[in-house]
């Protein structure tokens, strides 16, 4: 693995914190995917905090000489992805975070701490064990969390359709009893 590209993961990383990303973790998956070496998964807290992530990420890395190659759901309000080579960046919202849950299929990989001012002080093994239990107890939380902001959302969506149904029904029943009676 190359060196650069494991301080351009923690770099996107830190940016993220710093530009108030929530839940950021940062995946090393090694010699195991022949997709990428590094994953970053974050939460945005809205529409417009995920377009402030991304930016701030694309433009803090091009200083520095790195592009995105591609990317992907520059239309959505829930979810971009965005690929530098070796490091795959996704950006959801809490709500995406929890549906999807990517963080899941990452269970394999080993988790790096972003803030390595704190890992240097501490032994290593028990930065990566803590680490790695704090970020998984952060993630399950979040996950019930949106889970539950998602069953409100789908029950306040089939009443708003059943009262638009319910509506448009009647407009036109009247309609045709209109038309029926001339």
């Amino acid at each position: 693995m190359n060196k650069n590209l494991k301080d351009l993961a923690i770099k996107a990383a830190r940016i993220l914190e710093d530009k108030k990303g929530e839940g950021v973790a940062l995946y090393d998956l090694g010699n195991k995917s022949s997709l990428c070496d590094y994953v970053i998964v974050a939460t945005a807290t809205s529409a417009p905090h995920l377009n402030a992530l991304e930016e701030e990420v694309s433009i803090k890395l091009k200083e520095d000489g790195f592009f995105k190659l591609n990317r992907d759901g520059s239309g959505s309000q829930i979810w971009r992805v965005s690929d530098y080579g070796g490091l795959i960046l996704h950006l959801m919202t809490e709500e995406a975070r929890a549906y999807y849950a990517l963080d899941k299929m990452f269970d394999f990989a080993k988790i790096i701490p972003t803030v390595l001012k704190v890992a240097k002080k501490v032994a290593k093994k028990p930065v990566k064990k803590t680490t790695k239990k704090v970020t998984k107890k952060a993630v399950k939380k979040t996950v019930k969390k949106a889970v539950k902001t998602v069953k409100k959302t789908k029950k306040t969506v089939k009443k708003t359709v059943k009262k638009a149904v319910k509506k448009t029904t009647k407009k036109t029943a009247k309609k045709t009893t209109k038309k029926g009676a001339k």
